[in-house]
């Protein structure tokens, strides 16, 4: 009979150290999560829907590159060949907020005047054109009243 409190009191201590670190683990990972998201999208366009006002910049610009997920979310359009849908990269990280503003104040940054044009940075990609834009959100850490 002693084995039998000796077994459950050993699996009491044990199952009460998994819930334990379980509950640790959890609230650091919820702690460490991001606070931001950036969601990069990018279409392929004709040459015709380029608007008058827009600056066209090469694939290969440098300041296109330091703007993280700007050329997979480029690559990711040209390769399925979106015309339709804009293809998505996001980002969830603290700071990814400021994805969007990368691109919105380091790149030439088509603001469109009606629902006919594209906002974006207008990307020259080979032989295409690939609008590139990115809206960003943030996670509230208390609920607004």
């Amino acid at each position: 009979m002693i084995r039998g409190k000796d077994m459950a009191l050993s699996l009491l201590a044990v199952g009460t150290a998994a819930v334990a670190g379980y509950v640790l683990r959890s609230e650091r990972s919820a702690a460490h999560t991001s606070r931001s998201k950036a969601d990069l999208g990018a279409r392929v366009v004709g040459p015709e829907d380029i608007p008058d006002e827009a600056t066209v910049v090469d694939a290969s610009a440098q300041r296109l590159g330091e703007i993280p997920g700007a050329r997979r979310a480029l690559d990711r359009a040209v390769r399925n060949g979106a015309r339709e849908e804009w293809e998505h990269i996001t980002l969830e990280r603290d700071g990814a907020w400021s994805v969007v503003d990368r691109i919105r104040q380091t790149l030439p940054y088509y603001d469109a005047d009606d629902d006919s044009e594209y906002n974006g940075v207008y990307v020259q990609y080979n032989d295409r054109i690939v609008v590139l834009d990115a809206i960003g959100w943030a996670r509230l850490e208390e609920p607004v009243a």
